[in-house]
């Protein structure tokens, strides 16, 4: 029992250890106190009249949403498209970001849904096609992604990415045979 004496008592005293730190950080920032004389040295710092805004506030979704696709944060993309046509539903911009971040997610059912969506509100636009090809390319649905990608090419024969996926296409078909 002599041993859980020890114990006890810095149980006993925690709570009071707890409260004299945190009293001495509040006379810290106190009026002449020890940080009176500290300088801010944030780059933003809010006034009254308009306060600070969070990174998620100040960028928009689709934004956020592009710059983490780019850096391959698919989950992170997926988050802000998906905030983004909860708020705006009309955004086609947002509607391909979250379906090419449901491809990468493999998430290929969802994907096949904001495609849909995204087919209301813009067409069988060149960008769409090749979106929608790419997604049943990394399937392996190499019927549905050649009759895609094709019409893409057909409505933007120029377009590079269109041309790149087609021959990912024409390399999947040729192993496949192989």
């Amino acid at each position: 029992m002599s041993r859980l004496a020890p114990v006890g008592r810095v149980l006993r005293l925690a709570p009071l250890v707890m409260a004299v730190a945190a009293l001495g950080a509040c006379s810290a920032a106190l009026p002449g106190g020890p940080a009176a004389d500290m300088e801010l040295t944030t780059a933003s710092v809010a006034t009254p009249a308009e306060p600070a805004k969070p990174i998620d506030e100040v960028k928009d979704d689709v934004t956020l949403g592009k710059e983490h696709y780019r850096a391959t944060n698919y989950g992170l993309a997926e988050m802000h498209f998906r905030r983004a046509v909860e708020t705006a539903s009309g955004d086609a911009e947002a509607w391909l970001g979250l379906a090419a971040a449901y491809d990468q997610l493999k998430r290929f059912e969802l994907a096949d849904r904001a495609y849909a969506r995204l087919l209301k509100l813009t067409g069988p636009t060149p960008e769409l096609l090749n979106n929608r090809g790419y997604s049943y390319l990394l399937r392996g649905d190499l019927r549905r992604a050649s009759q895609d990608l094709s019409a893409a090419a057909a409505k933007a024969p120029d377009d590079e990415r269109i041309r790149n996926n087609l021959k990912a296409l024409d390399g999947q078909a040729r192993r496949r045979r192989a």
